[in-house]
């Protein structure tokens, strides 16, 4: 009678783990509210760390391409003739997209830039986009 309580026994495991895979499988339905448009989550105060963010800003003055014999060659006192004249404005980048262009000015014996034009997202997107492919 052992061996008839022991499969007994295993027949009822081997249904309850069943049970448990079917439980498992079942789907329910979840309703969810609908948010409202415009909606904010948190307080308004979640933006003021980026307030306090330092970020890099790149001032392009030119450009030119050489090939990799003459960059070799390059040494103290080796001039490099840039796109630009002297004159043009310069172009200002955060990251890899330039918000605004500004004039060369010189501050308390530094370089600075004088900005003259902030580019809005479609003008950015424009000039980015009128700008010749960089290699």
């Amino acid at each position: 009678m052992t061996e008839t309580a022991q499969e007994v026994q295993e027949i009822q495991d081997q249904q309850e783990n069943t049970e448990q895979a079917d439980s498992k499988k079942l789907a329910q339905s979840v309703e969810f509210t609908e948010a409202a448009e415009g909606a904010v989550a948190g307080s308004g105060a979640s933006l003021d760390i980026l307030l306090d963010m330092n970020i890099p800003v790149t001032v392009a003055v030119g450009q030119t391409q050489i090939p990799v014999r003459r960059l070799l060659q390059l040494g103290p006192g080796s001039v490099l003739k840039l796109d630009k004249p002297i004159d043009e404005p310069v172009d200002l980048y955060l990251k890899d997209t330039k918000f605004a262009t500004g004039n060369v000015v010189v501050v308390d014996g530094r370089f600075a830039v004088r900005i003259e034009q902030v580019l809005g997202v479609g003008t950015a997107v424009a000039a980015e986009a009128a700008a010749p492919n960089e290699a």
